[in-house]
């Protein structure tokens, strides 16, 4: 049997909707975490960055509220990457979601080709 899927997700957002819809309709056994009322630590997020193959700045939430009211677009640049994961660490509604992990691959967004690829085999 495959482990469950963990979905780092905010539940009022209809992308994470659709996205924890597609996963479960594809037979995942699927977890939900609220993104910020238990939101990912650095250390958490260093692993899930490393284990998406993407880059940092891909795990911003670059059309939230909180991204543009702080002006983001023009400081990630100066900042270095152990500043820029406590900044994510320090507000859940920065980080792009969902997250959906098994613990060794990461997807950030919500793409349903995407999904196909990463989850679509994991009837177990």
């Amino acid at each position: 049997m495959s482990k469950p899927l963990t979905i780092i997700q905010y539940p009022k957002c209809s992308t994470c909707k659709a996205a924890l819809k597609s996963l479960q309709n594809k037979g995942n056994d699927v977890v939900t975490r609220h993104i910020v009322e238990d939101t990912p630590s650095a250390d958490e997020l260093k692993v899930l960055v490393a284990n998406s193959g993407l880059e940092l700045k891909k795990f911003f939430n670059t059309s939230g509220d909180v991204y543009r009211e702080l002006g983001l677009k023009d400081k990630l640049a100066a900042m270095s990457a152990d500043d820029q994961y406590a900044l994510l660490a320090s507000n859940g509604m920065l980080i792009k979601r969902p997250i959906v992990t098994d613990g060794e691959k990461v997807t950030v967004g919500y793409k349903e080709e995407q999904y196909e690829q990463a989850w679509n085999t994991r009837k177990g």
